[in-house]
């Protein structure tokens, strides 16, 4: 089903209450259609989307679908098992999932950006979305976190310029329409659904490939043999790297005490010289030094200003669950990040070495049994960057089989290379134990895609 956003219509989205389902009903609002959804439990985002007058069911059952629904947008995460799913089929509603609707919003825009990668989208996301505002745009953005400069995850803008998040996931990137492509990794990642790393990478070559020939794709020159991802593209193709081989890179990176870089951004020119610019970040870590290259990169194609990006990205202190400071408790430090592939957790926990702390002790949440016996090995060596291993039970998510896996054999494979590990089975064991053996000066980080979160809310409320 094409949608006429000149005619709007009743538009239910099954799984209202995910992060990019919500920003999605809210945009359909703002364009005058009727919005409602469900999901299987409340939360932050429902209970928001409630407020702002769309009706949300909480519980997910056939009686939802009524006749006075025109669309049906399903969330990657509704099965054909789910009753609602069963009553749409059964009743012949129109139906389309996020991915398509997300396309075809971003058809309507003259400036369309779309984020991509297996790690970073949603914070090079928010560091476009920074740079857009920052330069005055008015853009509207969708982002697969919470961003506090925009109160939320979306945020409805009135002229050409939309950024968003392009997921790789059930290869829902492929449904989007981006001017602006931006490649940030590729990884072995979503195995429950991708064949191996082979698969992915045809699929990342499937997204370049979308972008028209006035367009532009920003990619990393780290990613292994790049070059098959953009051989033969029509696009413009932009490249960002750790050396003057590629066409942006940084020198001079310097960290502050909170691990903070400053650096110096290089770009080639057309006419062979080089430009610089000093640009210093408010989050930490070397990857957010690439991360807002890229996203440089994409703003210089967009044609706003260098002083611009860099005022930007000074402001920008990042997003809900990367590297969020949360608190202290009893002198120690508790910080929260959404890492949960083994490069993720090498990232956050290298960044960590660089913040203040006497001893580092990583409280982690594996997601899904798939990914965690797929990446066992890369966990476990990954793991060992800190000091202090505590694992709580794996967080099942869409899934139902656990392959014979627990948490007990990850920690058997981290104990295997030398380590010490403990597996804790509930949260307030885990905080028990924390609040038992943290010293004055330690850094406590809580990770996952899970609710592992919760912990370190807990631990300084």
């Amino acid at each position: 089903m094409q949608l006429d956003f000149n005619t709007p219509i009743h538009v239910y989205f099954s799984g209202i209450g995910g992060i990019s389902m919500s920003g999605l009903a809210r945009i359909l609002k703002s364009r005058g259609f009727t919005v409602s959804g469900s999901d299987r439990a409340q939360s932050a985002l429902t209970d928001a989307l409630a407020a702002d007058g769309i009706r949300v069911i909480i519980g997910q059952k056939k009686e939802n679908i009524t006749p006075d629904i025109d669309l049906v947008v399903f969330t990657a995460a509704i099965r054909p098992d789910n009753p609602e799913y069963i009553a749409v089929m059964e009743n012949g509603i129109p139906h389309m999932t996020r991915s398509v609707l997300l396309g075809q919003i971003m058809r309507g825009y003259k400036d369309p950006v779309a984020i991509s990668g297996t790690h970073g989208k949603t914070t090079t996301t928010s560091m476009i979305s920074e740079i857009l505002m920052e330069a005055g745009t008015d853009p509207t953005l969708s982002i697969g976190g919470i961003l506090d400069s925009i109160g939320g995850n979306v945020r409805i803008g009135n002229s050409s310029y939309f950024a968003a998040e392009a997921c790789e996931y059930t290869n829902s990137f492929l449904d989007m329409f981006p001017g602006i492509g931006i490649i940030l990794d590729i990884d072995a990642d979503h195995l429950d659904f991708f064949k191996d790393l082979a698969d992915i990478r045809r699929s990342f070559r499937k997204f370049a490939q979308r972008i028209p020939e006035d367009g532009a794709l920003v990619i990393n020159a780290q990613i292994p043999d790049y070059e098959e991802i953009i051989e033969g593209l029509s696009c413009d193709v932009i490249v960002y790297g750790p050396d003057d081989s590629a066409d942006y890179w940084p020198e001079n990176i310097r960290y502050n005490k909170l691990a903070y870089p400053t650096y110096t951004l290089c770009s080639r020119e057309s006419d062979g010289s080089v430009k610089k610019q000093e640009i210093s970040l408010s989050v930490p870590g070397e990857h957010n030094v690439f991360n807002s290259m890229a996203a440089v990169a994409a703003a210089d194609r967009l044609g706003i200003s260098r002083d611009d990006a860099a005022a930007a990205l000074k402001k920008y202190t990042g997003t809900e669950r990367r590297f969020q400071v949360l608190g202290t408790r009893n002198g120690f430090t508790v910080i929260d990040d959404y890492a949960h592939h083994p490069t993720e957790i090498e990232a956050t926990l290298r960044t960590a070495s660089n913040y203040p702390h006497r001893e580092l002790y990583c409280v982690f949440q594996s997601h899904t049994y798939t990914r965690t016996k797929a990446l066992m090995d890369d966990f476990a060596k990954a793991l060992t960057l800190a000091d202090h291993i505590i694992l709580a039970p794996i967080y099942a998510a869409r899934e139902t089989d656990t392959l014979g896996i627990s948490e007990h054999t990850l920690a058997g494979k981290i104990e295997a290379l030398g380590h010490p590990c403990l597996c804790l089975s509930t949260f307030e064991e885990i905080e028990k134990y924390l609040l038992q053996n943290c010293q004055s000066g330690d850094l406590v980080i809580t990770m996952g895609a899970g609710n592992i979160n919760e912990v370190g809310a807990n631990l300084v409320s």
